[in-house]
């Protein structure tokens, strides 16, 4: 008999310097990792900070070993719809803060409680309010 996987506790979203660190395999990124395993969250990160931190110098192994072992969430037209509307609520546009609204709009869409790990704290809670928990990574 074949037993159906619970509901993971909660979720570890990673915006671009935490997926960079957990590809850098850096020791703040691997303890938020370890953590979230034995607490059984799920771990995300929006495809567009995939894009963000690829780069001509980025470890490509290290990279894809990485994002196999997390969620990556598509940036959807209801991702990107939320995310706009976000901008605007908090009186926020263009380029500059389009990645972390889209990362802030896929956070708000996963399971609660949600815990974000981030290099921008400010615009992150900016953009997510208190439906979050924002750490700076």
């Amino acid at each position: 008999m074949s037993r159906a996987r619970a509901r993971p506790a909660g979720t570890l979203v990673l915006d671009t310097e935490g997926l960079a660190k957990a590809v850098g395999r850096r020791r703040e990124a691997i303890e938020w990792l370890a953590l979230a395993r034995a607490d059984d969250l799920r771990v995300v990160t929006s495809a567009a900070n995939v894009v963000e931190v690829s780069h001509p110098t980025i470890n490509r192994p290290a990279l894809e070993w990485t994002l196999s072992r997390i969620v990556v969430e598509p940036v959807t037209e209801l991702i990107a719809r939320r995310a706009a509307a976000i901008l605007a609520d908090a009186d926020l546009h263009g380029h500059v803060h389009a990645i972390d609204a889209m990362l802030s709009a896929t956070a708000l869409a996963a399971t609660a409680p949600v815990t974000v790990l981030t290099s921008d704290p400010e615009d992150i809670s900016a953009l997510c309010g208190t439906s979050v928990t924002v750490i700076k990574i």
